[in-house]
């Protein structure tokens, strides 16, 4: 059985996880891992020198577990997460495919928080934190595709799913 996974990145707040969901919705087989559910506990989260609490870096998250969620699923179809494990395998024909989002590419902030964010909380952290991720990033990977997060949230979403059933249907004519 094919098996793909998508990556959807981008700076907190930038319309991962609509996207994500649309797409979940969309394709058949599929599964969605969201790294936000894979937060430290919160006594477990860094306060910097700017007074925030350090969400936006990688060692606020659980990584180890997540990547093992990743694992489980490539190995044996399975996502593993909080002590539960749950099937993704399903009798529909085609392709399986784990859709994970999380804050690491680049993408446009549009969302409003209530309670709103502390003043300079966005401006001082989350967006030099997105930055220095997406550098880092783009040095270990080279397919990356990056979205104009000021389009309309359907306009993105058609391209990705476009991208991805292209991507499936070259695997599919190679074999």
């Amino acid at each position: 059985m094919e098996r793909f996974i998508v990556g959807i990145g981008g700076v907190t707040n930038g319309g991962k996880s609509t996207l994500a969901c649309k797409l979940k919705k969309a394709l058949p087989n599929s599964v969605l891992l969201c790294q936000d559910t894979f937060f430290k506990p919160v006594n477990e989260v860094e306060i910097g020198e700017d007074g925030f609490q350090q969400y936006d870096v990688i060692t606020a998250l659980d990584m180890e577990a997540m990547m093992n969620a990743v694992k489980a699923w490539m190995e044996n179809m399975t996502v593993v997460h909080i002590g539960q494990e749950a099937p993704v395998l399903s009798e529909n024909k085609g392709p399986n495919i784990l859709i994970v989002e999380g804050f690491l590419l680049y993408n446009y902030n549009l969302r409003v928080y209530d309670p709103p964010d502390p003043p300079g909380n966005f401006d001082g952290h989350v967006w030099p934190m997105y930055l220095k991720n997406r550098k880092e990033m783009e040095e270990k990977v080279a397919d990356i595709i990056h979205l104009d997060g000021t389009n309309p949230p359907d306009e993105l979403f058609a391209q990705v799913y476009e991208d991805i059933l292209r991507e499936i249907q070259k695997v599919q004519d190679s074999c």
